[in-house]
């Protein structure tokens, strides 16, 4: 076999063999992320809800969920109530405003 023959074999086998080992590290990857992702996403999601941001925000539209109440006739109160009842069951009732924790309580009774 020619030099050249030879320099040309070694070369498609080192392209080949680059190849197969990044297409193995990328397999390996998308399995490891299979594995430790939803883990991973449940800190983020966990760290995302005790956060100032999201208390603000969570606070911020059970308020308006309060005018909302005040606001509609007799025949949507229930419903409303349901469904603000059910957005506040997941925040620390000691971040809420005296006005909003009071509300809660009336519309729960």
């Amino acid at each position: 076999m020619s030099e050249n023959k030879r320099l040309a074999l070694w070369i498609l086998t080192g392209l080949v063999l680059v190849i197969a080992l990044g297409w193995l590290l990328t397999a390996n990857d998308l399995a490891l992320n299979k594995v430790f992702m939803p883990a991973q996403e449940q800190v983020r999601h966990d760290t995302f809800k005790q956060s100032q941001a999201y208390r603000d925000g969570m606070v911020a539209e059970l308020e308006n969920m309060q005018m909302e109440y005040v606001q509609a006739d007799a025949a949507h109160k229930p419903a409303l109530a349901a469904i603000i009842l059910h957005r506040s069951a997941s925040v620390n009732r000691a971040d809420l405003t005296p006005e909003l924790r009071s509300f809660l309580q009336e519309i729960q009774q």
